[in-house]
């Protein structure tokens, strides 16, 4: 046995220990470069801040009243709010931005103010974060890029509904005017979907805030005269790439719930239609059987499988469509469901009994919501509710037949 001379005769033992210890050390500090240290953060910070803010508004009270609880009814809430002044509102959203800004029920332009407030408190966070030596430069410049993410969604112009900074990040954002619109799209994206990717400035359809964009002109080119407005919701934590966490339903599970919480506290809307791209489709599927009845219609592109075997699965009143371009990569996936993996039956095979639309240049799994497209096309008149106007796949002739 080959031995360092001079350790004795269990020096061969000592040896492999060394060599273990130190290997498994250089694979620790290599993960920590590659990922940039980005777990070191200060001890003082706070990993839920929006857990803590509504923790603290549970506690508090206002003018001697203990304030409702922050899951309380939308209509409670409403009516608490409706009860104050717009100084009172000002100052419980000053003092609780957090909780304000996420709590169904208040005010949507009073959530705006707040979530604004509260995105300037997780900047600096990560202002701070850029100086940080204990940072790997990749972990600083991290924290830059989210530093800039978070700078522009405080512009004045942009309407965000819903923010939270824990881990990764969540958010939603409006486009149109949500306290009087008469129809209410919400785009459901899918898979690595958080703060940093919430928008991009290359291949921008291919993020939320594009797509709710990109769907939002559609709507007003289609109808201009209809009140509508679009939210890019990713206000649900997402599975992180493509293993097993986008294989299960887990997360769509916690995020069906987030998702009807929303449609439940919305303001206005005689009509809400759902656009739930890939492994948002499973989400809808999931909230579909316990949505109120003003969601009419619940259209799914891109889809692993809604967790349903049939649309009469669903236990939805909603109507259901789908589609799926030729050269999207999903068509491959098992569409099963064995032991919790896999999510069902494919959505656009006729025995599913969805009606599926065209999806005409949209090239590619991430291309649905892009400019000139069939497929943006037939999502904006579903989301007018121009039915009879949409481009049915040539593949379901009921399509067609049903809307005549």
């Amino acid at each position: 046995m080959t031995s360092f001379s001079g350790l004795g005769p269990s020096s061969g033992f000592l040896q492999s220990t060394v060599w273990r210890g130190s290997l498994a050390l250089l694979v620790v500090f290599v993960m920590l470069a590659l990922t940039g240290w980005t777990a070191i953060r200060d001890t003082k910070e706070d990993a839920n801040p929006l857990a803590t803010a509504r923790a603290a508004w549970r506690h508090a009270t206002f003018h001697g009243r203990p304030l409702p609880h922050p899951d309380a009814a939308p209509a409670t809430l409403r009516a608490f709010f409706a009860s104050l002044s717009p100084a009172e509102g000002r100052q419980l959203a000053a003092r609780y931005p957090l909780a304000v800004g996420n709590m169904g029920g208040a005010p949507v332009t009073l959530r705006y103010d707040a979530n604004r407030m509260a995105i300037d408190a997780a900047r600096k966070v990560e202002e701070r974060r850029m100086g940080d030596h204990r940072l790997t430069p990749v972990g600083r410049q991290e924290a830059s890029r989210l530093m800039h993410r978070l700078a522009s969604l405080m512009s004045p112009e942009r309407q965000i509904l819903a923010f939270d900074p824990a881990g990764d990040g969540r958010a939603a954002e409006v486009f149109g005017d949500l306290r009087t619109a008469d129809r209410v799209s919400v785009v459901v994206p899918g898979v690595d979907t958080n703060l940093s990717t919430f928008e991009r400035t290359a291949k921008a359809t291919a993020a939320p805030v594009g797509m709710a964009e990109s769907l939002y002109s559609a709507e007003r080119t289609a109808r201009p005269g209809a009140r509508t407005a679009v939210i890019a919701w990713a206000d649900y934590t997402t599975p992180s790439g493509l293993g097993v966490e986008a294989a299960t339903g887990q997360l769509a599970q916690a995020g069906a719930i987030r998702l009807r919480a929303l449609v439940n506290a919305l303001p206005s809307a005689d009509s809400v239609s759902l656009f739930c791209h890939s492994y948002g489709s499973v989400v809808c599927g999931l909230a579909a059987r316990n949505l109120p009845d003003n969601v009419t219609d619940i259209a799914v592109a891109g889809s692993p499988g809604m967790r349903a075997g049939s649309v009469a699965g669903l236990g939805t009143h909603a109507r259901v469509w789908a589609m799926r371009d030729a050269d999207d990569w999903i068509q491959d996936v098992p569409y099963l469901e064995v032991g919790g993996l896999g999510h069902g039956a494919d959505p656009v095979d006729p025995s599913f009994g969805a009606r599926v639309l065209s999806a005409q240049g949209a090239a590619g799994h991430a291309g649905y919501f892009a400019a000139g497209t069939q497929s943006l096309h037939n999502f904006a008149l579903v989301g007018v509710g121009d039915l009879g106007s949409v481009d049915c796949a040539a593949t379901d002739p009921r399509c067609s037949a049903d809307l005549a």
